[in-house]
């Protein structure tokens, strides 16, 4: 049976079908009662699960295109790191990626997924254009600006199948990455925003502890000025860092202010390594950055009961975006991450009282993490989802691209 990546969870499909051509997916939708889409795998819940048939849409003709409006028009299933290398050889380049390149853009989009940076939004707030197979097997082509366009994009995979993906690109440009370790937590709470501020993207990680282990500032070379005097209270990095601790920095992109192209800086890890720790659980909820110091605390509270069960926290920043379903709609963000041990039966009796803590401030999870929440309060943090509900019943009036998890999220 298919796992996925994390090796967490075993999918119920009863079957994985891996067509090559849209045509020879149109007609597997077409057929088959339920369908989930299958990505990277990188989701830590039963998001992409069906007891029904999976497609996975990697085997798909590879389809990359830059066209004259500064966007590329990509295949759906492609990961990032396959295609981000001929996009900077032709002179262009994304203006953000994920912490880790190994997810399919398909997949990172339908769940919201995102990098950092105050003024950077999530990977979905890029998208300019879709092309999906919807319930009947017809294909559906949707652009920036469409009607219900918005509610398109941050699908959770239940209006369609995507085939690809349309971008907004930049010209290239490269990236150094700086550390510091030993952030105290009253340099932070003092001067959050500046902190947040001092790089393109930026990504503090904790156990929650003493201080910020370790502070990951990454700057485009053409607005970089160095800090004369360092960064607060924490200590310059001398040697390659992994955000968990014992783990060898070989896998992580070049640090040390070495510069770099883009597309080999931003993410954190390299794509021909694990990413992360691999054997793990994931949680993350984006809190209005407006109340990220609260939210902050209230996490410090509950840190002698998650520390056992943590590996490390991350902390980023995103900007606000119009996207329905997305974790930062119509707001900026602070992004609370927890990169769990796999102690699946203490995570999990954690996890409500972690959104009880964070439920205070607007706190919004992650799609494909895990979490525990009510329904009340998903239809409190996310006002569209009616809108959103209508959509797929005009799209997928067969509730096709349903499955038990959306259905308890989202749908009546």
């Amino acid at each position: 049976m298919a796992k996925n990546w994390a090796g967490n969870i075993t999918y119920a499909a009863s079957e994985l079908r891996e067509p090559e051509s849209v045509e020879e997916l149109a007609e597997i939708v077409a057929a088959a009662p339920s369908v989930r889409a299958l990505g990277s795998r990188h989701s830590f819940n039963r998001v992409a699960d069906t007891e029904g048939i999976q497609v996975s849409t990697a085997s798909l003709p590879d389809f990359f295109r830059i066209n004259e409006d500064s966007t590329v028009t990509v295949s759906a299933g492609l990961r990032y790191g396959e295609f981000v290398e001929r996009l900077d050889s032709a002179g262009w380049a994304l203006g953000n990626l994920a912490s880790l390149p190994h997810i399919s853009v398909a997949g990172a989009i339908a769940t919201g997924t995102h990098g950092s940076g105050v003024r950077n939004g999530s990977l979905a707030s890029a998208v300019a254009g879709l092309e999906l197979v919807t319930s009947d097997g017809s294909t559906t082509v949707v652009r920036r600006g469409d009607t219900d366009f918005d509610g398109m994009v941050v699908s959770l995979g239940c209006l369609g199948v995507v085939t690809r993906v349309t971008l907004d690109i930049e010209p290239t440009y490269d990236v150094r990455q700086d550390l510091h370790e030993h952030l105290s937590w009253a340099a932070l709470a003092d001067n959050f925003d500046a902190i947040m501020s001092s790089g393109y993207s930026v990504s503090l990680f904790t156990d929650w502890g003493a201080d910020i282990t370790q502070v990951w500032i990454k700057s485009r070379v053409d607005d970089f000025t160095a800090r004369a005097d360092g960064l607060y209270d924490a200590i310059a990095a001398t040697r390659q860092l992994h955000p968990l601790p014992g783990e060898s920095g070989e896998t992580t992109t070049a640090q040390l202010g070495e510069v770099g192209p883009w597309w080999d800086r931003l993410p954190h890890f390299r794509l021909g390594f694990t990413p992360s720790k691999g054997e793990e659980l994931q949680t993350e909820y984006l809190i209005p950055r407006d109340h990220a110091l609260e939210a902050i605390e209230a996490v410090r509270v509950l840190a002698p009961r998650l520390q056992p069960h943590l590996f490390v926290s991350e902390i980023r920043t995103i900007a606000a975006d119009d996207l329905w379903l997305s974790p930062s709609h119509t707001v900026d963000c602070v992004a609370l991450h927890f990169t769990w041990r796999q102690h699946i039966p203490e995570v999990s009796a954690l996890l409500p009282d972690l959104d009880s803590a964070l439920a205070p401030f607007g706190a919004r999870p992650h799609w494909g993490k895990v979490f525990e929440t009510d329904r009340e309060r998903l239809l409190a943090a996310y006002p569209q989802i009616p809108d959103f509900r209508a959509l797929a019943g005009r799209l997928d009036p067969t509730g096709t691209f349903r499955n038990d998890l959306v259905d308890e999220w989202i749908f009546d």
